[in-house]
């Protein structure tokens, strides 16, 4: 399972990452709201934690931006405000639940399982598009322009991930967790050999490459940024 978690305290956001990657979660983290509604938008997680009070762009904006936006990923909101009418406020901006501060982990890991448990129902979307290219998620199929694109099980992997995140930079440390599921930078050039593998795959017999490099910040995949 996915999860987005948004808190722009370092202290509270190292506790909850470990927390959460130890009971079998991947875990992907944003410091402030602007970044994280970016995220969110990806529609790769399966569910989203959120801190109230943050910087730029505050924890009920950012849930109200994505129901504006058709994106319906549950939301769970943390927050040290715990009245009753704060509570109502969060859940009537469009969270699912609301955990007031200071909390015990367990019931943290309690309330993420019946929010999942309660939209297992709905289902994923099994097609992904960017311009032209195209990913059946069911059959592990890409095919650019209507033609097919024959990738390893790794650059499978890879693209997924970069299309899932469309019009977003992708960090190498983003691509080695999500893709490596490796916690550290090996120093080698593994992610190189393989954006470049995927690039050549994927933008063959085109002039419109999709894959873009971010000098100093990572890849791209979409329009040229």
């Amino acid at each position: 399972m996915h999860v987005l978690l948004i808190e722009d305290d370092t202290e509270a956001a190292r506790f909850l990452i470990k927390g959460l990657r130890d009971s079998g979660y991947t875990v992907e983290h944003a410091a402030e709201g602007r970044t994280g509604l970016a995220q969110a938008g990806s529609g790769r997680y399966d569910l989203v934690i959120t801190d109230r009070m943050l910087p730029h762009v505050d924890g009920l904006a950012v849930i109200e931006a994505m129901r504006s936006k058709g994106i319906a990923t549950p939301v769970l909101v943390l927050s040290a405000l715990g009245g009753v009418d704060d509570r109502i406020r969060g859940l009537k901006a469009g969270g699912d639940d609301y955990l007031t501060k200071p909390f015990a982990f367990a019931e943290l890991l309690a309330r993420m399982e019946a929010l999942l448990r309660r939209h297992a129902s709905v289902p994923d979307a099994t097609r992904l598009k960017v311009e032209d290219l195209e990913f059946d998620l069911l059959a592990r199929r890409v095919s650019r322009g209507g033609r097919e694109v024959d990738l390893t099980g790794r650059e499978l992997k890879l693209l997924e991930y970069l299309m899932r995140r469309a019009g977003q930079v992708v960090t190498r440390t983003m691509l080695l967790e999500g893709v490596w599921d490796l916690h550290f930078d090996p120093q080698s050039n593994l992610i190189d050999v393989h954006i470049s593998r995927l690039r050549q795959a994927i933008d063959r017999g085109t002039d419109k490459p999709l894959i873009h490099t971010v000098r100093g910040s990572g890849y791209l995949l979409g329009r040229e940024p």
